[in-house]
């Protein structure tokens, strides 16, 4: 909502990405208050937002989808981001919606982070059809391997420091600003979702087919996204990975955008979104190849969903993106949720949320009880991983 945040937008080089007219800001933010973005904003401009989403799908020839994108430790991305998913439902039940949250991390400089994720959580719970959740540490980790990767020596790698795209200034001046390598990165995976609306390929794979294929339950629609290769506007240029060996690397824990161990943990579902010149045959062989280093439910041991697009990534031969339905995601709520009881305990902060008009103490017991709840369904799958294959060999043993 901060005026000067958005300005900047439109005078970088992406300003005519946006349109102008369908903007909206206020004179600050939610200052780091769930309840002022969801309650107070999310009230104040409810009619404004659903004019704009109704004006932007007039626009829209076969609208598949939402993309809501969204930090979660401030109040405005967590309050405001989760009002609007909400309204997405209500004016459009049957568009799918999938959010990008970005998730904090423990050295996060809000103190009030947790309460703001909590909250923001039980309504991507409830309201969300797929959550991407991707941790700001794992997109410093990231970025910090493609610096290594562009300053190794190896060949071909080079960093153009001074591309136009990668500072919100625009220019060849302007040096690249902090976030702006993570946040290609999270660009990156947006852009391969995307592809198949927009490119062909032999194998599309519409963006409603993603939950329809990849959430067995309603609630548990978390998906771990990763990317091969790893790269940012910035451009590095690392040689190209063999084929079979960038379907490894989409399983491997540097390539995730959150900090999780899959390959220790359950697969509920996968699917593998690959652009570039990759046959069928090549896609079958590495799910082949795979499948026995990763431990997917019993009842859905075939839960692979593939889609090719035939145009690459600029600059790049091909490229993968694949996302997990995974019980992986535990400990990363697990924290969050030990995070925000040290400072509920104490009852720490929580004034300048009641004091927000029309918010309860009800919503935070509410909240911590959802994400419980959440831990628990996640918990109950895993519980089941140690039964999965050795009880087939012996059943035929003792016939």
């Amino acid at each position: 909502m901060e005026e000067g945040v958005v300005k900047e937008i439109l005078q970088g080089p992406l300003r005519e990405v946006f349109d102008s007219t369908q903007l909206l800001t206020d004179v600050s933010g939610s200052g780091n208050n769930w309840a002022v973005g969801y309650v107070t904003y999310g009230s104040a401009y409810r009619e404004q937002i659903v004019d704009k989403l109704r004006k932007a799908a007039e626009h829209c020839d076969c609208l598949q989808c939402f993309f809501l994108i969204h930090s979660m430790g401030g109040g405005t991305g967590s309050g405001l981001g989760t009002r609007v998913l909400n309204l997405l439902e209500e004016e459009f039940p049957e568009v799918c919606r999938i959010v990008t949250s970005i998730y904090p991390s423990a050295e996060d400089d809000v103190i009030t982070s947790p309460y703001n994720s909590v909250l923001a959580m039980k309504e991507l719970t409830e309201h969300a059809d797929c959550v991407l959740p991707v941790e700001n540490q794992s997109l410093v980790d990231i970025v910090n391997k493609i610096k290594h990767m562009s300053h190794g020596g190896k060949p071909g790698s080079t960093i153009k420091t001074n591309c136009t795209v990668i500072s919100g200034q625009g220019g060849l001046t302007g040096a690249e600003k902090p976030f702006d390598a993570m946040n290609n990165i999270v660009a990156n995976l947006l852009l391969n979702m995307t592809s198949s609306a927009r490119f062909d390929g032999s194998l599309n794979m519409d963006l409603n087919e993603i939950a329809m294929n990849l959430v067995p339950f309603p609630r548990l629609h978390y998906l771990v996204p990763s990317l091969t290769p790893l790269y940012t506007l910035a451009d590095v240029s690392v040689p190209t990975r063999r084929l079979d060996q960038m379907f490894s690397d989409a399983f491997s824990k540097d390539h995730q955008l959150i900090r999780a161990d899959p390959k220790h943990s359950l697969y509920l579902a996968c699917a593998l979104m690959v652009r570039g010149q990759v046959q069928v045959s090549d896609l079958r062989r590495n799910i082949e190849r795979l499948k026995p280093s990763l431990p997917f439910v019993s009842w859905n041991q075939e839960g692979w969903k593939t889609g090719l697009c035939s145009v690459p990534p600029v600059g790049h031969s091909h490229s993968l993106l694949a996302l997990a339905n995974n019980t992986c995601v535990k400990p990363t709520f697990m924290e969050l949720r030990e995070r925000f009881t040290k400072l509920y305990k104490k009852k720490a902060h929580l004034h300048h949320y009641l004091h927000v008009e029309g918010m309860e103490q009800s919503c935070f017991s509410e909240a911590i009880s959802s994400l419980s709840s959440l831990i628990e369904e996640y918990h109950s799958l895993d519980a089941t991983k140690g039964k999965l294959m050795p009880d087939a060999p012996r059943l035929s043993i003792a016939r």
